[in-house]
This record gives structure tokens, sequence and C-alpha cells, in this order.
């Protein structure tokens, strides 16, 4: 039988130290994998840990194992060095999950191109580099799931986030073709107004005005996200490489249209006929 449980693997998870990264791996944890958890600081983050200790039942350890490494993304020499730690381990790498990402918030007048540039470096680039220093420990099975956004469906107003979301879209593509023929497959989430660090010094009108083009009316958790990593990640969606999956509450789905229909929600309907 087909589950989503992931015994023997080990999965990679980049900014792994808190939000959406803390609740992929701690889901994975608790499936079975062997979680490497990577992020900036040299220790691990105190929310990783207590996501860790939560997937222990009390008395119990718990089913998978994690352990932290120090990785900055946009270094490839880092990315490097974890690959080799991993070989000198004996593992094979059975997942990855390009999760650090960052934003920036200007405008497209104001944007400047080093603005552009970080953003890039960290949420595009440093997809790549796992793809290419990664890849070569993996085998038929293997899974990798970028985290895009619904920034990366729309036209998002913090432009450099944006178009890095845009551009990851078609770095999976490539990936899901060039990677296909080894088994490997590749899909990509895009999250929409996910309750994390990075959005909670977002604005109430930011909030509000978000919520409002959802239909389902609330912000998302980090576990809803996890749960579709841990879905792409598992035998469950073996047949399934090039996917995007917008875990969003339908917020990308409506192309706008939503704020029209709920204008004219209570307004009178009148039938128009058309003349000759």
């Amino acid at each position: 039988m087909v589950s989503v449980q992931l015994q023997g693997r080990t999965v990679v998870v980049t900014g792994a130290g808190q939000g959406q990264g803390a609740a992929e791996a701690r889901l994975l944890v608790e499936a079975g994998a062997r979680v490497v958890a990577a992020d900036l600081g040299g220790a691990m983050p105190g929310e990783l840990a207590a996501a860790i200790a939560a997937a222990s039942a009390p008395g119990e350890s718990a089913p998978g194992e994690l352990v932290y490494r120090q990785l900055d993304v946009t270094d490839e020499a880092g990315w490097e060095r974890l690959a080799e730690w991993i070989r000198s381990q004996g593992w094979t790498v059975d997942g990855l999950v390009n999760n650090a990402g960052i934003t920036q918030r200007s405008r497209l007048l104001d944007v400047s191109i080093a603005d552009l540039q970080k953003v890039y470096d960290v949420n595009v680039a440093g997809a790549l580099l796992g793809i290419q220093v990664l890849s070569p420990l993996m085998g038929s099975g293997a899974s990798i799931v970028n985290v895009g956004s619904v920034a990366g469906l729309t036209a998002h107003y913090p432009v450099a986030y944006t178009a890095s979301k845009w551009a990851l879209r078609g770095l999976s593509q490539v990936a899901a073709m060039e990677l296909g023929p080894r088994g490997i497959r590749v899909n990509t989430v895009h999250p929409g107004f996910i309750g994390t660090p990075m959005t909670a010094g977002a604005t109430p009108q930011f909030r509000e005005a978000t919520l409002a083009e959802t239909p389902l009316g609330r912000t998302g958790s980090t576990e809803e996200v996890a749960g579709v990593v841990l879905f792409l990640l598992s035998p469950l969606s073996s047949y399934v490489t090039g996917a995007e999956i917008p875990v969003d509450g339908g917020q990308s789905g409506h192309g706008g249209a939503k704020s029209v229909s709920d204008a004219l929600r209570d307004a009178p309907f009148r039938e128009v006929s058309a003349v000759p």
C-alpha cells in the first residue's frame, strides 16, 4: 500500500529555522524521514528545536531524525560542504525542499537593481545551486519541491519578490524536464497568505485586502503548506512532476474577479437586451 511515510529517506530542507521551514521539518520527521535542516544560524534555532520536540509523543522519540547544518543558500562552497558531509555519512538524498526565501517590498519605480539581485540570489540562485549540487546524490524516486508564492502566479506589487518567484517557476519546469529521465521529480508549491515571520510584519491594510481576495477568507497555516510538501515528497505523488500547486485559499484562482463578484453580490440583476 502506498503511503506518505518516509522511513529511511533523507530530505534536505533549507530555510528550516523558523516558520514554514520548521513546520515542514517537523512534519517530515513525523513521517519518519531523516531531515537535514539547514539555515543561516550556527546553532539550531529555537523555533526549529521546539517544532521537533513537538513531533515526539510524551515519553517517546520522534519517528524520524533531524540533524541541523548551517548553510547560506547563496554560497556554492557551502552547498558543496553540505553534499560532502552527506556523502561522509553514507547517505543518499531522497528529497530536497528549496524553502529558503526572502522578500523585498519596493514597488516598480522605487526598486533598485541591488534589491532585485539580493532577492534573486536567495530565491532563485539558491534553489539552482541546491539542485545542481545535490541532484548527483539522488537516485530514481527522489523528489525536489521548490517553494514559490502566490506572487509567482499574479502581478503582486513587490516587484523584486514577484520577479524572483516567476523565475523560480521557470527553473522548476526546466529541472522537471531535465531530471525526469533520471526518475527525479520536481514540483512547486505556491503559498498564499500564510502565518509566518515573513508575513508577521504585514500592515493591517495589506492583511485585510489580501483576505478580502482569498475565497476561504482566512490566513493559511504553515502546517497546511507542509502537508502539500509531504505529499510531493512521498510515493503518493510518484507520477507528479512539473506541477504547480497553489496553497492559497483560492487567492490566485479567480484572477481578480472576487472583488467584482463581492461588489455585485447584493446589486439587483438587470438583463440587458441587445439593440439591433
